[in-house]
C-alpha cells in the first residue's frame, strides 16, 4: 500500500521567524514525532526562503520539502502558491492538503484532494481601516475563494469561529477550534546578573508597566501611555516590538503632553533579554482592539506577570477570568486598572497564581492529536 501524502501550504515556515512561522514549524514538528507509520508530511514552499528558518523543522524520514519546478520569473511563487501548486499535488499523489496560513490554492476539489485551512483572524473584515484598501480587498477575495476549496476549517480560537460564521455561510459542523500551543519558555527565570545586565543595556526605568507586539493601531498602546497621566509620575512604560508610523503618533503625543520620557520603545530585543525585561516588569498591558488568540498574554502570564486585557475580541480566552479587562476607548478604566495591580499586592498575587494555572492548557495541549482528528475525517 502507498504512503498517504500530506501537503501544507509552507510559505510562512521558510519565511516568517514569529507568527505564522512559528504556529507552522511548531505544528510539523509535533505532527511528524505522532503520525502513524506510512504517512508522509510534505512541505510546498514556492521558494527556498530562508535556511535558518527551513533548519527549525525537524529533520525526519516523514517530512519533505518541495519547490516549484522549472523556468522561475517575476510572480511565479505567488501564481504557483495560489493555483499552480495543485498541479504538484496531483502529480505527487497528495491525498490531503492543509493550509496553515488562512489560504488555499484554487482547483483543489475539482482535483478532488481534501483540504483543511487554519484561519488565524479575520482583522481585514472586522478592522479594514488598518490596512490599505486594495490590501483588504485581496484578503477578502482571498478568504470566501479558501472557503470554496474547503472541506475543514480549523479555527484557532471561538472569537475566530464566530467571525467566520458572521462573516460567511461556512457551516459551523465543518468548523473546529483549535488553540495555538503555547511555548513554556517564557517560564524560564533569569538570573540577578542578567536582569542587571538588560537593564543596563536598555537603560530601563525601574518602574515600568509591559507592552510587548508590533507597535501599530490595533495593538492600541496609545490608551496605556494616555494612562500614565493618572498614575504617578515615577511609573513608566516600556513598549517592546517592530515599530510603524504609529509608533511616531505614539511618540508624538507623549511629547506633546510631556511624558516623553516616561515611554520607552526598544525593537530587535532577542527573545533572552525580553525574557528579563518581563522579570523587572510591575504589570503586563495588551489594550489590542482585535486578536486572533493573544499568544502576548499567555507569554506575559507565564512570565509571572498580572494582565490588564482588552474586551472584544479573543483575549479573555487567552488570559481566563483572573485578568483584568477593559474597554479599548476608555483610559481612566486603564488607568485604574494599572493602579489596583500596584496598590493590593495580595490580590495581584493571587490573580496571577490562578492565571498561571488558566493557561496550562495551553501549555499542554496536545495541538497536534487534535488536527489529527480533523485529518482523520477527510482520509478514506
Amino acid at each position: 500500500m502507498n504512503d498517504i501524502i500530506i501537503g501544507y501550504d509552507a510559505k510562512r515556515i521558510v519565511r516568517n521567524s514569529t507568527g505564522l512561522g512559528n504556529y507552522s514549524r511548531n505544528l510539523v514538528n509535533a505532527l511528524s514525532a505522532i503520525v502513524p507509520a506510512g504517512i508522509q508530511l510534505r512541505l510546498y514552499a514556492p521558494d527556498e526562503g530562508s535556511a535558518e528558518l527551513r533548519s527549525q523543522v525537524l529533520s525526519r524520514p516523514n517530512v519533505s520539502f518541495a519547490f516549484p519546478r522549472g523556468i522561475q520569473y517575476p510572480f511565479r511563487g505567488d501564481l504557483w502558491r495560489s493555483r499552480l501548486v495543485v498541479g504538484d499535488l496531483l502529480r505527487d499523489g497528495v491525498q490531503l492538503y492543509h493550509g496553515l496560513s488562512g489560504r488555499l490554492p484554487s482547483g483543489l476539489k475539482r482535483a478532488g484532494i481534501s483540504s483543511v485551512v487554519t484561519i488565524h483572524d479575520l482583522i481585514f473584515l472586522r478592522y479594514p481601516e488598518y490596512y490599505h484598501w486594495l490590501d483588504a480587498k485581496i484578503y477578502k477575495h482571498q478568504f470566501y475563494r479558501t472557503l470554496q476549496q474547503a472541506d475543514r476549517v480549523i479555527a484557532i480560537s471561538e472569537c475566530t469561529k464566530r467571525d467566520i460564521l458572521h462573516y460567511s455561510d461556512f457551516p459551523a459542523s465543518k468548523i473546529d477550534v483549535i488553540y495555538q500551543s503555547a511555548s513554556t519558555e517564557f517560564k524560564m527565570r533569569c538570573t540577578p546578573s542578567h536582569i542587571a545586565q538588560v537593564r543596563q543595556r536598555y537603560h530601563l526605568p525601574h518602574n515600568y508597566v509591559l507592552n510587548v507586539g508590533t507597535i501599530e493601531q490595533r495593538k492600541n498602546v496609545l490608551l496605556a501611555v494616555k494612562a500614565l497621566k493618572m498614575l504617578p509620575a515615577d511609573l513608566h512604560i516600556v513598549i517592546v516590538g517592530k515599530s510603524t508610523p504609529y509608533a511616531a503618533a505614539v511618540r508624538r503625543w507623549a511629547a506633546a503632553h510631556g511624558l516623553d520620557s516616561r515611554v520607552h520603545m526598544l525593537s530587535h530585543v532577542p527573545n533572552s533579554d525580553l525574557l528579563a525585561i518581563y522579570a523587572q516588569a510591575r504589570c503586563f498591558v495588551y489594550p489590542s482592539r482585535y486578536e486572533g488568540f493573544g499568544i502576548p498574554i499567555i507569554e506575559a502570564i507565564q512570565s509571572g506577570l498580572p494582565v490588564i486585557g482588552a474586551t472584544g475580541s479573543c483575549l479573555e480566552e487567552a488570559g481566563g477570568p483572573s485578568c483584568i479587562y477593559v474597554d479599548p476607548d476608555d483610559v481612566p478604566s486603564m488607568a485604574q486598572a494599572i493602579d489596583s495591580l500596584l496598590t493590593d499586592p495580595d490580590k495581584t498575587a493571587l490573580s496571577v497564581a490562578q492565571a498561571q494555572e488558566w493557561v496550562k492548557r495551553f501549555e499542554n495541549a496536545d495541538v497536534a492529536s487534535q488536527v489529527l482528528a480533523v485529518y482523520r475525517k477527510l482520509l478514506h
